[in-house]
């Protein structure tokens, strides 16, 4: 709506001003009458009644009006009421409000926000990663999370899995999971397999789903999310933790490397330990956790550069993320030039993820 009348396309603009009155006034005089005139009613010379503007977040009718008074650095909003038109593609007053702080970036905007709110994620897990993983991409306005796991709330789960509390010990994760998510943003579908992610449910489960969030735990799961989201051409975030270390990557199939290029078979049983017998920093998983949600986010808006062909390390200990490049190998049996994988029943997930002969 404003953009034809300031003649520019940029989304935030420096403009000072005591009051609100003083901003449109400055506003005014630096745009020109034609902008005024969208602002205000020629009437009585106020703001226009479905004009919406708000002030850190708060709407100027719950404040001071036009006469609210603003601090040095303060952030208004000027948002048209919605109604369905183009201009903000559908979205309510109370969508406009609840998710304006990434509405507001020029990456996402109406557009990109309706993106969001029709795109569906699969999250695998809901532990360590797939907890904060979750609760952004809930809050960032996904329209539909699934989230599969078979576990049950532990007392030992409550130093990293922040989705849980200690009410729900011996609660299924799903159910505590669902129920932390839809009172964070109602809006959002949550659909919930209380199973294991298995080789006779995996491809029929990652099909439905427009992106992947591997949370799990384990190698077998993690060379399964693969595999089956290869076969399926499904784009997922890989994300591990152990200890004070932690990695991610994103993996589109059919236009870079798989997990298979970085690990081509799980290690052998009791080589390398778990968390449960090595540990694991809490705040680790949330750091990876939250870089995966992120990774998710930039894949359904199409916007920014994806960890494809990049591997990042993050260690806690030193403070320090590092970078490696990862490449597509010819010879992977996942997405290699001649793929060996066209079932997962060739695969021997139960010991080093092999594949079959």
């Amino acid at each position: 709506m404003f953009k034809d009348a300031t003649g520019t396309t940029a989304t935030t603009i420096d403009v000072s001003g005591e009051t609100v009155k003083d901003l449109i006034d400055a506003l005014i005089k630096q745009f020109g009458p034609k902008f005024g005139e969208r602002i205000l009613d020629e009437k009585t010379g106020g703001v226009r009644r479905f004009i919406n503007i708000f002030v850190n977040g708060k709407d100027i009718r719950n404040l001071q009006g036009a006469d609210t008074k603003l601090e040095e650095g303060a952030e208004v909003r000027l948002i048209p009421a919605v109604a369905g038109g183009k201009e903000f593609f559908g979205l309510t007053q109370d969508q406009i409000v609840r998710y304006s702080r990434q509405i507001i970036l020029r990456e996402v905007g109406g557009k990109g926000q309706k993106k969001l709110m029709r795109s569906s994620v699969l999250i695998v897990g809901a532990g360590g990663l797939g907890s904060p993983a979750s609760l952004y991409l809930t809050a960032a306005g996904i329209g539909k999370i699934g989230i599969i796991d078979s576990d049950r709330v532990d007392l030992s789960n409550l130093q990293r899995q922040i989705l849980h509390t200690n009410d729900d010990i011996d609660r299924p994760k799903i159910e505590s999971a669902k129920e932390k998510l839809q009172k964070i943003n109602p809006e959002v579908k949550i659909i919930t397999h209380n199973e294991r992610f298995a080789v006779e449910n995996a491809l029929d489960i990652v099909g439905d789903w427009d992106f992947v969030l591997d949370g799990s735990d384990n190698f077998p799961t993690k060379f399964l999310i693969n595999d089956a989201c290869v076969l399926k051409r499904v784009p997922f975030s890989h994300g591990g933790v152990l200890r004070f270390v932690g990695m991610t990557t994103t993996i589109l199939p059919g236009k870079g490397p798989c997990y298979r290029c970085l690990t081509p078979e799980a290690p052998p049983i009791g080589m390398i330990p778990t968390c449960q017998e090595a540990g694991v920093l809490g705040a680790v998983p949330g750091v990876i956790g939250a870089i995966q949600a992120t990774e998710t986010i930039k894949y359904l808006l199409g916007s920014g550069e994806l960890l494809v062909g990049r591997t990042l390390f993050f260690d806690a200990l030193e403070m320090r993320f590092e970078e490696f490049e990862l490449k597509r190998s010819p010879n992977c049996p996942a997405c290699g030039d001649r793929p060996l994988i066209k079932d997962l029943s060739q695969v021997d997930y139960g010991h080093v993820c092999e594949v079959r002969p």
